[in-house]
């Protein structure tokens, strides 16, 4: 098994700007969301992945529309980049009837089947085995779809992981455990809770290749993402990734995060892996100044009117309290 890898494929210009445009999306949708906690116009747990933006863009940069995603509480980036439209996204956050859930799962909690998001787990590790039975399905009916699976990297302490990692392995399912190993378990620092320096390495005890990916590396992490994913659907079998990034800030948003040190705080995000992107885009002429500007600006303009369009939607009403809980009829 290998922890690292060399480039195998090299994304196109066409690829790169896409992935930009994600990363974008995902940030500009990050700092709306913070933005409108802080002015009180919305309260709710929000746990942000802001510098972890290359990852889920360069992954759904390999997916189809009908290859699924099971993601975690922190998991708005991965919807965001997998294309799960910003009204659908506000309206569950803003607990509107307009949402995914109907308003009733909020943030921790969005779906949307329609763009390949079929569950956001608060349960740490769940996405896993959900995302193992997404991909039994897809290898029955023979769909070369394939199954997702994200997760942060304390996931990979919880018994969920290893018996998912097993169960994949001996059926050769169809999905990617995609590990964030954005170095902080909630409030807990990788060395103190990890016993093994690379995540990847346990993919040896359940036969399936493992890699260490630079997460910050939008070339690398389609590379490995786009053999992991072929592989997935030519029928060989899973693969684990685990993909090194930092995130900005606390475990959930307005945590004081001093179990991070303001050295190494300082030195990931002088290292932000979206500007770096950026002026790599327009020194080897992939786009122009003024075409990422307009890329921005119409994002920008996009996000603000989900925000107005969601806050003004209903609440659900006192009779939703028992619907979508119980079954109602039975075949």
């Amino acid at each position: 098994m290998q922890t690292e890898r060399a480039n195998t494929v090299t994304p196109s210009p066409e690829i790169l700007l896409d992935i930009y445009r994600r990363m974008l999306r995902i940030e500009r949708n990050d700092d709306a969301t913070r933005r409108v906690i802080m002015r009180g116009r919305l309260q709710m747990p929000y746990y942000s992945a802001r510098g972890q933006e290359v990852i889920p863009s360069a992954v759904s940069a390999n997916l189809n529309d009908d290859d699924t995603i099971c993601t975690i509480y922190r998991g708005i980036h991965d919807m965001v980049a997998k294309g799960m439209p910003y009204r659908s996204i506000w309206s569950e956050i803003a607990g509107r009837v307009t949402g995914t859930c109907k308003g009733k799962g909020g943030p921790m909690h969005l779906t949307h089947p329609e763009t390949g998001v079929m569950v956001t787990t608060g349960i740490v590790g769940s996405s896993m085995p959900i995302a193992n039975g997404l991909a039994w399905a897809y290898k029955l009916d023979k769909s070369r779809k394939v199954a997702v699976a994200y997760f942060g990297d304390g996931a990979s302490n919880i018994g969920a992981f290893h018996e998912a990692l097993n169960l994949a392995s001996v059926w050769k399912l169809p999905v990617v455990f995609v590990c964030q190993n954005n170095r902080f378990a909630e409030h807990t620092r990788y060395e103190n809770c990890t016993s093994v320096d690379q995540i990847s390495k346990r993919a040896i005890g359940y036969g399936m290749p493992g890699y260490t990916v630079d997460g910050n590396d939008p070339d690398a992490m389609y590379a490995a993402a786009n053999e992991a994913i072929n592989r997935a659907r030519d029928g060989e079998g899973p693969t684990l990734l685990e993909c090194i990034t930092f995130r900005f800030f606390g475990h959930v948003f307005g945590d004081d995060d001093k179990y991070m040190t303001k050295e190494e705080k300082s030195e990931a995000m002088a290292k932000d892996p979206l500007p770096i992107f950026r002026a790599r885009l327009i020194k080897d002429g992939i786009a122009t100044e003024d075409q990422l500007a307009e890329m921005q600006k119409s994002i920008e303009a996009e996000v603000e009117d989900a925000i107005e369009y969601a806050l003004a939607q209903d609440f659900p009403s006192v009779d939703e309290l028992r619907r979508d809980v119980f079954a109602t009829e039975i075949a």
